[in-house]
């Protein structure tokens, strides 16, 4: 859980992704077309993966991945973030992490 934590602080947007995961590939796709680019840890190829993957469950996570942060705070999954993004309030959490080119 020490490390899941401390690799969700590291930068203002961290996404825990598996490599193969359809709804992990849409939500960075929405973070990209947002101008945000996120730490990307794709548990699948890390050795402690199952861990990491058991401590995201136990944070919260409805599925394990994508589970995302935002200034270190759990934010949620594909339907919190999509939600937040329908709703208006992704954008606002995202503003200091844009880069507009």
């Amino acid at each position: 859980m020490d490390k899941v934590m401390r690799m969700a602080s590291e930068k203002g947007v961290v996404i825990f992704s598996k490599s193969s995961c359809c709804l992990c590939y849409a939500v960075n796709i929405l973070f990209q077309e947002l101008c945000v680019s996120p730490v990307v840890h794709e548990i699948d190829q890390d050795p402690e993966g199952r861990e990491m993957e058991k401590a995201l469950m136990r944070l919260g996570c409805n599925g394990p991945v994508p589970a995302v942060f935002i200034d270190g705070k759990l934010v949620g999954s594909t339907n919190e973030v999509m939600s937040l993004h329908l709703s208006g309030k992704l954008i606002p959490q995202l503003k200091p992490y844009q880069t507009l080119s």
